[in-house]
């Protein structure tokens, strides 16, 4: 959300954000490797010119800890299995300026992913 009327500049970032997890959260199938996930949405934010500003990975498991496997990431080595709920979440965060981060919860199933999440995903200006 952004206080007051979005700029032109929010608007390009929540876009280049928006379509990034929306692929990522398309993209969701077992046996695929989480740094793979994590490339689809990360190269999306590099092409748009933005990768230094997608600083940590693309999401984590959700389970006991707040943080559970399987690490969605760059350097992660693991491979997402059926049953598995993982976050899908790039953003983009630029100093002194701001940042947008777009979050889903997505269960891992037999032939894909399904969004748990429900929030809307239009960019509010309050």
């Amino acid at each position: 959300m952004v206080l007051g009327k979005a700029t032109e500049k929010q608007k390009k970032i929540y876009e280049i954000v928006l379509a990034a997890q929306k692929t990522a959260c398309k993209a969701v199938k077992p046996g695929m490797a989480c740094n793979r996930l994590d490339g689809i949405a990360r190269d999306m934010i590099m092409k748009a010119g933005y990768g230094d500003n997608f600083g940590h990975g693309l999401g984590h498991g959700i389970g006991t800890l707040v943080h559970d496997r399987p690490t969605l990431s760059p350097q992660s080595n693991d491979v997402l299995e059926p049953g598995m709920i993982v976050t899908i979440e790039p953003g983009i965060y630029i100093s002194n300026w701001g940042g947008v981060r777009i979050e889903d919860d997505v269960l891992v199933t037999s032939n894909g992913g399904q969004i748990l999440s429900k929030s809307p995903k239009d960019l509010l200006e309050l």
